[in-house]
């Protein structure tokens, strides 16, 4: 089968694989029917993923049919249309239990496919403990409304939930890429009293004026003045940071009104740092990642009951065999791209 492979750093290639087998009796074999790029598979590309290990088939971002199932597997069954989740978790552990399966104490628990076992950029993929992994697609749900339910929409609705939004808040979200997006969508659902997004693209700026008017734009360098004029405390009352820059790290604490919290939802290429003399007095929250993506069900409800839509995101659609193509203008961000459709098998 066709996998897209992590082969060093700075380096992916599209190869022949052999076709996944289970492996343990909670495992699930599924076939790819959609996948999407995501921005941490440049992180691993360029090397910021230690834990990412070479020769892995990347791809984090999909949805499919069951295949074939462990015995264990008592949830899911062949011939269910599913998402997948980024997170690998064994459900039982101390992490789990408490709903920090990002934490998940299994030797593969945490963010394992497409970077420390083989991901969905390929035809098939093996979910290890499928019953936690897969939750199926409601028949009304189409593959696109779904794609992203598995990880940036998981990421932005945790982002959301971690960072306390009530309906008096200002909230401020740092970056309109696809992850901003899916965490704006999700934090509209808290309904706070305005929302701002900060972004310097003119392109993505044109995308949240159009599909979401009631959201307030700012640029980078106006954004501090901006949200103290829009805010009722002298600075936002929750910041989502997910922009993932050196200036984004710092316009959040400092747009932050006192005691805020301030929710880092971006991975960095390079550490951060912690200005705390110029902090001091602020007495702000930080919550930061990865993402507990455990609320999928939750979400494709959500999306069954059309109250979640993310399919304006997708703007460009390749089959597999053109994947490098499309990693070519995502990482570039070319022709106003924002997600990318792979098309794997029907």
């Amino acid at each position: 089968m066709l996998a897209y492979t992590y082969e060093e750093n700075g380096k992916f290639v599209l190869k022949e694989k052999e076709k996944p087998t289970l492996q343990s009796e909670d495992d699930a074999i599924v076939r790819v029917t959609l996948a999407s790029i995501c921005s941490s598979d440049l992180h691993i590309k360029h090397g910021s993923v230690p834990r990412a290990v070479p020769g892995v088939t990347v791809g984090h971002e999909m949805v499919g049919v069951v295949e074939d199932v462990g015995e264990d597997v008592i949830g899911i069954k062949p011939g269910d249309r599913v998402t997948v989740n980024v997170e690998t978790f064994c459900g039982e552990c101390f992490f789990c239990r408490r709903g920090y399966v990002n934490n998940c104490m299994d030797p593969n628990g945490g963010w394992a496919l497409g970077c420390r076992i083989d991901g969905g950029q390929a035809e098939y993929v093996r979910v290890p403990y499928a019953d936690q992994g897969l939750n199926r697609i409601p028949d009304t749900v189409s593959d696109e409304q779904a794609l992203f339910v598995g990880d940036v929409l998981a990421t932005g609705f945790w982002a959301a939930r971690i960072s306390e939004i009530t309906e008096e808040d200002t909230v401020l979200i740092i970056g309109a890429g696809p992850t901003g997006i899916c965490t704006l969508l999700c934090v509209m659902l808290k309904k706070p009293k305005r929302i701002i997004i900060c972004e310097k693209s003119p392109e993505r700026i044109r995308f949240v004026r159009e599909h979401y008017p009631d959201v307030l734009v700012t640029e980078p360098e106006n954004c501090k003045d901006f949200v103290f004029k829009n805010s009722d405390h002298g600075g936002a009352d929750v910041v989502l940071e997910v922009a993932g820059s050196d200036d984004s790290f710092y316009l959040a604490w400092n747009c932050a009104r006192p005691n805020a919290i301030v929710t880092i939802v971006a991975l960095y290429d390079k550490p951060q740092l912690l200005p705390l003399p110029d902090m001091y007095g602020k007495n702000l929250i930080f919550k930061t990642g990865g993402v507990d993506g455990c609320d999928c069900a939750e979400i494709l409800a959500l999306i069954e009951e059309g109250k979640i839509d993310t399919t304006p995101l997708i703007t460009h659609r390749f089959p597999l065999n053109e994947i490098e193509e499309a990693y070519r203008i995502f990482e570039n961000k070319l022709d106003g791209v924002i997600k990318v459709a792979i098309s794997g098998s029907k």
